[in-house]
């Protein structure tokens, strides 16, 4: 069980990190905290396997990837963890989770796909499917306009 504090803490790690010289003594003096035991508390976040990773994101549209598309894919389930593992594998995929297929949506699963041009995002489909080795379904739906795009949040 989650102490107050420890929400409190996982709530502002889970935010921008501040662009100042010490952000981790900001952030802890905010939790009326010293830095050591506010680092000392994420930590065990880690080692205890409640983090499972503590990372900065930059904004890939500011440094040329300006095109993604969230591909579904029509997977044997023979197949999916082969090819769920060949697509996590490719540092141009950010995402890929499997779901349900339902009525009328015959997707199994789905990766995002990121790179500077349309062109450069369906290379990289194709050489997702050269490597899983099968032909499976699939369709690229690019997108058109961002409305919203955060990490998760956690409070």
């Amino acid at each position: 069980m989650l102490s107050k504090r420890d929400k409190a803490i996982i709530a502002l790690i889970s935010k921008d990190i501040p662009l100042i010289n010490e952000p981790y003594g900001d952030m802890a003096a905010r939790l009326g905290m010293e830095e050591d035991v506010f680092l000392k508390r994420i930590r065990s976040y880690k080692k205890d396997g409640l983090m499972r990773k503590y990372t900065a994101i930059l904004n890939h549209k500011k440094i040329g990837f300006e095109h993604n598309a969230m591909v579904v894919w029509n997977v044997p389930e023979r197949l999916i963890d082969t090819a769920g593992s060949v697509m996590a594998s490719f540092d141009e995929v950010s995402h890929c989770y499997q779901r349900e297929k339902r009525h009328g949506w015959e997707y199994n699963l789905y990766s995002m796909v990121h790179g500077r041009t349309k062109n450069e995002c369906l290379g990289v489909i194709r050489k997702i499917l050269k490597k899983i080795g099968a032909p499976i379904g699939h369709r690229a739906l690019f997108s058109s306009k961002e409305y919203k795009k955060t990490g998760a949040r956690y409070s």
